[in-house]
């Protein structure tokens, strides 16, 4: 076993220089070179405000674009996207009640009745409660 095996002899550093080179000859290669610069709406940021004293009277007009990007980011998931992109989202993605809440419907909506009997035997139950915590 130990013949097949092929001993490494002192690490070459023309080779090893060669090696770097050609990383870096690839990392160049995927590179991209972002020149338009816009600030990113997904993160919030902080305005500060201007000194207390400072005369400004330059008026400065807002971009559209950038304000809309700026909303349409901080929208809601259902309303950014037509349906869930993650696993996590499609748990509760359609959060619409499927029927209507018509409390006064009596087919669907059955309120507490208390009848004579409920009330005394919740009373019962109330005292038999009350003397098991004293004991």
């Amino acid at each position: 076993m130990a013949d097949n095996k092929k001993e490494k002899g002192p690490i070459d550093l023309v080779h090893q220089n060669a090696i770097h080179v050609e990383t870096i000859l690839k990392e160049h290669r995927c590179q991209k070179l972002y020149t338009k610069f816009s600030i990113n709406p997904y993160k919030k940021f902080h305005i500060l405000t201007d000194k207390p004293m400072a005369a400004t009277s330059l008026e400065e007009e807002e971009d559209p674009a950038f304000l809309r990007s700026i909303r349409a980011a901080h929208l809601e998931p259902t309303k950014k996207y037509t349906h869930p992109k993650t696993e996590s989202q499609e748990i509760g993605w359609i959060s619409t009640p499927l029927i209507s809440s018509d409390r006064s419907d009596r087919r669907l909506n059955f309120q507490r009745q208390n009848s004579e009997i409920t009330k005394y035997m919740d009373a019962a139950w109330r005292l038999k409660e009350q003397t098991q915590n004293l004991s």
